[in-house]
């Protein structure tokens, strides 16, 4: 069987149809073709094709997988959980109203994508950590003890944490005085005391912050 077409893709200019014998048969990132030695002539063997097409559905995903980490940073386990959602089978209406089910990517590029963002930098749960220590509520105010708990739950190592709250200059008392001044208003003073201690924070600290407040 013979490559007898490359053609770059109308909606996504980094990527390019391949036809094989005048059909189409996959498309690759511009980069895959250049790094698989693509060219039009070339001729393969129906189980190389099939490689190809494998390295298709790898190019996607790692492309969908890192515009979901650009978005933000993300920890691993975020990272993963979206990486096995796209393993699994999903329905979609086609185009005669019919619904039908597309098959989830393999396990095997799941876990080649995971793996490849996480050596080029983009999963990183020191970073991680870092972005979300300094921009969670940067305005409403946070307790320590509410974001270690959003980081476990995000799948962050203890030690990591650990690590950096100690190097963070972040101040529990201006984090709780962020947070007065917003809801004082709105509660009167026992009322704020329980509110502010199920957010997280230390009863005597809440005490000594309303106490500079009167």
């Amino acid at each position: 069987m013979k490559i007898t077409n490359i053609s770059t893709q109308a909606k996504n200019r980094d990527r390019v149809n391949v036809s094989v014998d005048g059909v189409y048969s996959f498309s690759l990132d511009i980069t895959q073709i250049s790094e698989l030695g693509i060219k039009i002539g070339n001729e393969y063997s129906e189980e190389e094709l099939l490689e190809l097409e494998n390295e298709s559905q790898f190019g996607k995903l790692y492309a969908r997988a890192l515009e979901y980490c650009l978005m933000r940073p993300h920890s691993g386990k975020e990272v993963r959980d979206y990486m096995q959602r796209k393993t699994l089978t999903s329905r979609y209406k086609a185009k005669d109203g019919s619904l039908k089910e597309r098959a989830g990517v393999s396990q095997a590029n799941a876990d080649r994508t995971f793996n490849r963002l996480v050596d080029r930098g983009y999963v990183n749960d020191e970073k991680f950590t870092r972005f979300w220590v300094e921009n969670r509520n940067q305005t409403k105010g946070i307790s320590k003890r509410k974001l270690i708990a959003e980081l476990r739950q995000k799948g962050v190592n203890q030690l990591i944490i650990d690590q950096v709250f100690e190097e963070s200059d972040r101040d529990e008392g201006l984090e709780l005085k962020k947070i007065i001044a917003k809801k004082q208003s709105k509660y009167d003073e026992p009322k704020l005391i329980a509110y502010l201690a199920r957010q997280g924070f230390n009863y005597d600290d809440i005490k000594d912050a309303l106490a500079v407040q009167d």
